[in-house]
């Protein structure tokens, strides 16, 4: 499943910008697919760390998806630094793709 977080924190505010962010080979944001597996945010430091995955390590698309989401949550959020990085555990599976992905994939 994708990533559940908190309707009142900022993280769950960074998931839902990151819903603008589509894999161009699948047709789904980046969120509802579930490759987003952590979002830590700093107001003291200013900075968000995302960790985030790939369906597969030899995504052809990986730096356009990876330079997308950076540039939409620097849009947003222009003060902090921004570190997305990569992680392959746990390894990406359709099951964590959201109900709403699922539904976009026709998946239900």
């Amino acid at each position: 499943m994708a990533k559940k977080f908190d309707p009142n924190s900022e993280e769950w505010k960074i998931n839902e910008l990151l819903k603008e962010v589509i894999d161009p080979e699948i047709g789904v944001n980046i969120a509802d697919l579930g490759l987003i597996y952590g979002i830590d945010y700093n107001e003291t430091e200013k900075s968000i760390h995302i960790d985030m995955t790939l369906s597969t390590p030899a995504c052809p698309l990986g730096d356009v998806i990876i330079k997308n989401a950076r540039e939409t949550i620097e849009r947003y959020y222009p003060e902090y630094k921004i570190n997305i990085e990569l992680v392959w555990e746990p390894q990406w599976s359709p099951d964590m793709v959201s109900d709403e992905g699922k539904a976009m994939l026709n998946m239900m």
